[in-house]
């Protein structure tokens, strides 16, 4: 019985592991780089920071996460596309806030490599980022 217990635990762990990955997977030209996650004193959120790195052309399909974004560009060019609005592109320096649960896109629309400082405030152990419909 105690082993049963062990190896479903171990299998639950595994699992949930292997979902919170194929949830935050990297897209084809778009690379994610964890900086920080922090408890904040906002019950039940933390701030997680991220860089993302675009090649020439790259696209972020539509997603949403279970809080707010604000997307500062530190190099390159980038068009943001949120659910009921038109495009905004953004150069180096400049930041866009992206409202909780807001389906979204990013494109490096530059010639060159693009990156992007993110920092969400969001829900606890949600996971970070879920695809678009």
């Amino acid at each position: 019985m105690k082993t049963t217990r062990s190896m479903a635990t171990a299998l639950l762990v595994v699992g949930s592991a292997l979902a919170m990955h194929a949830a935050q997977a990297q897209t084809a030209g778009i690379y994610r780089t964890d900086l920080l996650k922090q408890d904040i004193s906002a019950p039940e959120r933390e701030a997680v920071q991220v860089r993302v790195d675009f090649d020439p052309g790259a696209f972020a399909p539509r997603h949403a996460h279970p809080g707010e974004e604000v997307a500062y560009v530190l190099e390159g060019t980038l068009e943001y596309q949120l659910d009921g609005k038109p495009p905004v592109t953004l150069k180096a320096g400049e930041a866009l806030f992206i409202p909780a649960g807001t389906g979204h896109s990013a494109r490096n629309v530059g010639s060159g490599k693009a990156s992007e400082l993110a920092t969400y405030i969001v829900r606890k152990g949600a996971p970070l980022v879920a695809p678009g419909k």
